[in-house]
């Protein structure tokens, strides 16, 4: 088991940090500490609200011992961050290994990946991909039930919403598995594609292949990307949906939000409007419908969360809640009434 300190730069929201937040949410054992002199001495718990004592600390020496370093932030545009940069080649010299899900891959940076070679440090680029398949539509096993989730935005929560998922449903003790296509996701699974580093004409076919690595187990949940309606993002939206063939779509959104993160003057559309136009984008080529809703109300108190799950329960027609705050249980149960329906599932699944 590894023994990993975060590189988080001084970010504590969970749009910015959401690696290293989500690093501590599921794989808490293996974090050992924190690396960011701008909250030193305080609680990963007062920092995140998760994580216990896990220590945020402002060097290395004052860290509890560890063999890897990993980036725990998402920068727009996937650089390292020129503040973090002394700390990965001082990691380096120390021997520790290194984890990055950045667009930047840092065994290409000169620098850093001669030092790497002159300490036998070992760099991991989580988004590095070599992907070039188109997909082709043979060998799709039409008994496993493929579940997606997607977004009204990007940061609204699709990864935790499929592990979440995964997690319950495994517990019921059913055969499911989370299919990671983001870094993030890749780092917690140990295993997926990094879809938004694929070559355009081959994302399909990643998705595709996705799909074709795991389809032995009965569910698959598998993590979205972006949004369709997206001004950055949505090209990679659609070839994930379009190759992975869902037969139910988890839709997941921010409660309060009301612009594209990072673009105030693009405004979002209505829940609805993002209903039907996944719903008509993923039938085009597999029979398909969104089943729940899955709200982010982490901004939001318990009671202005409820108010507002009544209220598209009754505007939408669908199971709604925020499997953090409410748990899994409405979701879980759409998914195998889905299963059920289009004959994937028996009725001793339900």
């Amino acid at each position: 088991m590894p023994r990993i300190i975060l590189l988080t730069g001084g970010h504590t929201d969970p749009g910015r940090a959401k690696t290293a937040v989500n690093l501590i949410r599921y794989k808490p054992s293996e974090i050992v500490g924190i690396l960011d002199p701008t909250h030193a001495g305080q609680s990963c718990q007062s920092i995140f609200g998760l994580g216990g004592d896990i220590p945020i600390e402002a060097s290395y020496d004052a860290l509890p011992p560890a063999d890897t370093v990993a980036i725990g932030i998402a920068p727009s545009g996937g650089k390292l961050p020129p503040d973090l940069r002394a700390q990965v080649l001082e990691a380096i010299q120390r021997g520790l290994n290194l984890i990055s899900g950045l667009h930047q891959f840092l065994s290409e940076d000169p620098e850093i990946a001669a030092n790497a070679a002159a300490q036998n440090v070992t760099i991991w680029d989580v988004r590095k991909t070599l992907e070039r398949e188109v997909a082709n539509r043979v060998g799709i096993d039409e008994r496993c039930l493929r579940i997606h989730t997607v977004g009204q935005d990007c940061n609204v929560g699709k990864m935790v919403v499929s592990l979440e998922l995964t997690l319950a449903l495994q517990k019921q003790g059913h055969d499911a598995r989370f299919v990671a296509t983001g870094q993030t996701g890749i780092m917690i699974e140990g295993s997926g594609c990094p879809i938004d580093a694929v070559v355009s004409d081959f994302v399909n076919g990643a998705a595709e292949k996705l799909v074709l690595a795991n389809q032995q187990h009965s569910i698959l949940l598998i993590e979205g990307q972006g949004s369709l309606a997206h001004p950055r993002y949505s090209a990679v939206t659609l070839g994930l949906l379009h190759g992975c063939q869902p037969d139910g779509l988890i839709l997941c959104y921010e409660m309060g939000r009301e612009h594209v993160a990072g673009m105030e003057g693009v405004p979002l559309k209505s829940l609805a409007a993002y209903r039907f136009l996944y719903e008509t984008m993923a039938s085009l080529m597999h029979p398909c419908r969104v089943i729940g809703i899955a709200m982010n109300s982490r901004r939001y108190t318990d009671e202005q969360a409820d108010e507002e799950r009544q209220r598209l329960r009754r505007e939408l027609g669908l199971p709604i809640c925020d499997v953090l705050r409410h748990g899994t249980e409405e979701l879980a149960q759409a998914i195998l009434h889905r299963g059920w329906e289009i004959g994937k599932l028996s009725k001793d699944h339900l």
